[in-house]
């Protein structure tokens, strides 16, 4: 039998699996026009890219051959619910921090390259914050730190 965390982790693949991008940019081309927000994680500033709309999320990333050192993007959720990523198209090695209205870490993912295997969030959130790979690590960043900027309740 399986508990509702396998459940739910179960779902939320299918739902990456089944859904297939409606692209209105051209196929392979990274999106690099969105809004930008600047976010405080300590005493590290973070310029981050939001992806806010439907297609906005479900391109994310990907076709990215690289990201700059300090630079992220920040997916915005119109609710808190579980929230899934994967990494299909998506060419550099990231970290996907699962975040809460106040701006508390709820869980970190790291995710390899060109994959579809799903990272989940712990528990329902409504802010994803997309990084480099090791990014969260090198400065010491774990659960229950707290970024800060505008996006977040205080």
């Amino acid at each position: 039998m399986f508990s509702s965390a396998h459940l739910m982790r179960l779902a939320c693949l299918l739902a990456i699996l089944l859904g297939q991008p409606a692209l209105s940019q051209a196929q392979g081309e990274p999106q690099t026009r969105l809004a930008r927000m600047k976010l405080g994680a300590g005493m590290h500033l973070i310029d981050t890219q939001l992806a806010q709309t439907p297609e906005q999320r479900q391109i994310g990333l990907m076709w990215r051959k690289d990201l700059p050192q300090n630079e992220g993007m920040l997916f915005v959720f119109e609710q808190a619910s579980s929230q899934c990523f994967w990494m299909r198209n998506t060419l550099t090695a990231l970290t996907a921090a699962f975040v809460e209205d106040d701006g508390t870490i709820v869980n970190l993912e790291d995710m390899k390259p060109q994959t579809d295997d799903a990272h989940c969030s712990s528990k329902p959130v409504r802010f994803v914050l997309e990084m480099n790979q090791g990014w969260f690590k090198k400065r010491g960043i774990q659960a229950g730190f707290k970024l800060t900027g505008p996006a977040f309740k205080p």
